[in-house]
């Protein structure tokens, strides 16, 4: 595994310090989107000064799928900052699958929790999906290219935003198909940037069609979001950040992963401290740069949490 040094990432840093940083999140905006049993919800943030190139990041909030909130504390962290570079940020609700388990009980063995992480990881990407069209019907209004849409996420957020991508490259699936059915005709994503994400498929994953550049961002012990693979059937399992990158890398795909050494899943809430980075790889993107990166970051200031040591199984005690 290749290491890298905290002075080429400095350097790489600075390829998304090249945009306006001193505009300021103005008043969010807040839209419904789509009605299920109650209605889901957007919050817009507009940056006092726009990119250029009206570039915009839709988040996704984390919580395994069982808690969270679009205007959560790291949300709004996320939301500043980013409209501080010149992004309009996009934070919307999506349903818990998790949250309420009167909906799990007819899920029964090994094989039903299974279906129910797939029900329930399905159920948010086809809400992101709406979200996203949302957004693109309203790009005049809201002043944003659709061409330079990135979805980001953290832990559940980010599983939403990679599995997205995946059905919207496997159409031809039952899952695939409804998900990318929401989506805008021809619509793809400039980049997808998950924090601690991954990907539930039956058997090996493959691309159909190639995905939008990926990077990932995983704590290398990481049990929460598993950083390679966490089974649960023998052929389905949540593939993880380290597992989906060897893909993107056989495959030619451009992708950077940046693998956190000695922590886990606390790499979910590690947008705001690597915002130069974040913004390193989308400048790269939106350049048209078709680049591989695998980095190690290995940081005594990087101190293990709880979160470390947890496990999925202590997340859903």
């Amino acid at each position: 595994m290749k290491k890298i040094s905290w002075l080429l990432l400095v350097a790489m840093m600075m390829w998304g310090m090249m945009v306006p940083a001193n505009a300021t999140a103005q008043e969010k905006r807040t839209y419904v989107f789509a009605q299920r049993d109650s209605a889901l919800r957007l919050d817009v943030w507009s940056p006092e000064v726009a990119r250029a190139d009206r570039a915009c990041v839709v988040a996704l909030f984390g919580g395994g799928f069982v808690e969270g909130e679009r205007d959560n504390e790291l949300q709004r962290e996320i939301a500043r900052l980013l409209t501080g570079r010149g992004y309009t940020v996009v934070s919307p609700d999506y349903r818990l699958g998790l949250k309420d388990t009167t909906h799990n009980k007819q899920y029964k063995g090994l094989s039903g929790v299974a279906d129910m992480f797939q029900w329930t990881i399905d159920m948010a990407a086809e809400d992101c999906a709406e979200a996203v069209a949302w957004t693109v019907a309203h790009a005049g209004e809201l002043n944003i290219n659709p061409e330079r849409m990135v979805l980001t996420g953290c832990s559940a957020g980010a599983i939403t935003v990679a599995q997205l991508d995946y059905y919207r490259c496997n159409r031809e699936s039952e899952s695939g198909a409804r998900v990318s059915s929401l989506l805008p005709q021809g619509w793809k994503p400039a980049a997808v940037v998950p924090y601690a994400g991954a990907v539930m498929t039956k058997g090996k994953p493959k691309y159909k069609t190639a995905p939008a550049p990926t990077m990932f961002m995983h704590g290398m012990k990481d049990k929460i979001v598993a950083y390679k693979r966490f089974p649960l059937l023998m052929s389905h399992a949540l593939r993880g950040g380290s597992t989906l990158f060897d893909v993107f890398k056989k495959e030619g795909y451009p992708v950077w992963i940046v693998r956190f050494e000695g922590i886990g899943h606390e790499v979910a809430s590690f947008l705001p401290g690597s915002v130069d980075l974040f913004c390193g790889f989308v400048e790269q993107v939106f350049n048209g740069c078709v680049t591989t990166l695998d980095a190690t970051m290995s940081d005594k200031s990087l101190v293990p949490t709880k979160f470390t040591d947890m496990t999925v199984i202590d997340l859903y005690k």
